[in-house]
């Protein structure tokens, strides 16, 4: 699917999609709980629907209504644990697999996990290592299907905290969930220990999938910094329903058109007090220089005088693409660092970036961990493509608010895997106008 945009955005105001993120981990403590729960969430996505279809192969029953999804959970007395296997199709949804895989071992299943696009060749080696040594055996990584079987136990897991959170948020879904040996429910043997080394990078993102297992009644103890212990053999309490709130990963893009363009843009339904890391996104256009405005969970930015910052991206990797095409309108000079794991997203995010950006007019280098990029008043527009990536394509669309000249974006389906109505709200939203073949 090719898009050429031929008016950019002229400002408007828009509500915020529901969190991918939050959905994923609602959903999974929804399908693990003791009863229904309903879960708000009036916009779904690829990478959402792969946790629903995987959880749905597992024996959760999902009805889907006008405002959300019910849920009824997994019953594990009646899961199969003999032959069958469960075949759970992740696509390219890394969450999806890195949060399922150690709790399809907690639960002691037989699952082959079928991938797409670049997931197989993501990082998962780490966790992998973890599991082989808990219990599990798993087939060669870096190849789909991904197979799994055998019971996960209780045990110190360790992992770095400078590949991805997920392994982290995996584990912590999964733990809770095996059985105390021997039915010692009060003893060292009926809990586990998960020991961080090194930064953990996206701290928010561990601490959404902390809140949503307490949400669910759980109970997770952080003994000291980057040090977990899990009790075991617990059962999450369904909270009965539940709302997912607005997204500020995808939010951020409509925030930096109000930035970079003539007009200011509203977005609704964020909220301020969110764990989501990229909530970020206010302050750092702030810091750019925009006017930005919080509000009972209303966001308004407006142009300024834009000058080029020094960003660590160590916790918002997902704001790069966008940051960096604020700074190629922001004078001066932007350094983004700390982002190598870009590199194994859906693309290698800092290199599709700096290719998109300079074939649109922005003056930007790659480093090895991360973007320098220098300002320019305006740019010319052209051609670029998506590299198969949502947010690249997403990235390009609002530069076209800053081009001189038409943009034109190939492969744009990309968007489906966060956001499929994206170029539907670019349009009836916020005034611009697109054609799409």
């Amino acid at each position: 699917m090719t898009v050429r945009i031929t008016k950019p955005i002229q400002g408007g105001r828009i509500q915020a999609i529901p969190s991918k993120s939050a959905a994923h981990r609602l959903l999974i403590c929804a399908a693990l709980a003791d009863s229904k729960t309903f879960i708000y969430c009036k916009q779904r996505s690829e990478d959402i629907d792969a946790t629903i279809r995987c959880l749905e192969a597992l024996g959760v029953t999902v009805r889907y209504e006008q405002d959300g999804l019910l849920i009824s959970p997994i019953n594990r007395r009646e899961l199969n644990f003999d032959n069958q296997r469960h075949v759970l199709n992740c696509g390219e949804s890394g969450a999806t697999l890195r949060f399922l895989l150690p709790v399809c071992g907690a639960l002691g299943l037989r699952v082959s996990f079928v991938m797409a696009g670049r997931l197989p060749n993501r990082p998962i080696s780490e966790l992998y290592n973890e599991m082989t040594s808990h219990g599990c055996k798993l087939s060669e990584p870096g190849f789909s299907p991904l197979s799994c079987e055998g019971l996960l136990t209780n045990g110190t897991y360790t992992l770095p905290g400078n590949i991805t959170s997920q392994y982290i948020s995996g584990l912590l879904f999964a733990l809770p969930l095996i059985c105390p040996q021997g039915g010692c429910q009060h003893s060292e043997l009926s809990e586990s220990l998960i020991q961080v080394t090194g930064v953990l990078e996206s701290r928010p993102y561990v601490d959404m999938t902390l809140e949503a297992l307490r949400l669910f009644g759980l109970t997770i103890h952080e003994e000291k910094p980057q040090v977990f212990r899990i009790p075991g053999g617990q059962t999450g309490c369904s909270p009965e329903t539940v709302h997912i709130e607005g997204d500020w990963s995808n939010a951020a893009f409509w925030l930096s058109a109000g930035a970079i363009g003539k007009n200011a843009v509203t977005c609704t339904g964020l909220n301020m007090d969110s764990q989501q890391g990229d909530r970020a996104i206010a302050r750092l256009l702030a810091r750019f220089g925009a006017n930005v405005v919080c509000e009972n969970n209303i966001v308004t930015v407006s142009p300024g005088l834009l000058q080029g910052i020094d960003i660590d991206a160590g916790d918002i990797p997902d704001l790069v693409p966008v940051l960096a095409a604020v700074a190629a309108l922001a004078n001066g000079k932007t350094v983004i660092r700390n982002a190598s794991r870009l590199r194994i997203k859906e693309s290698d995010r800092l290199h599709t970036v700096a290719v998109s950006l300079s074939e649109l007019g922005a003056d930007i280098t790659e480093t090895e961990d991360g973007l320098v990029v220098i300002g320019k008043k305006i740019l010319t527009g052209g051609e670029t493509q998506s590299y198969g990536d949502h947010r690249i394509a997403m990235t390009a669309a609002i530069l076209s608010t800053a081009c001189s000249g038409p943009v034109i974006i190939r492969e744009t389906q990309a968007v489906r895997k966060s956001y499929p109505a994206f170029f539907e709200d670019f349009s009836a939203a916020l005034g611009g106008e697109c054609n799409i073949t």
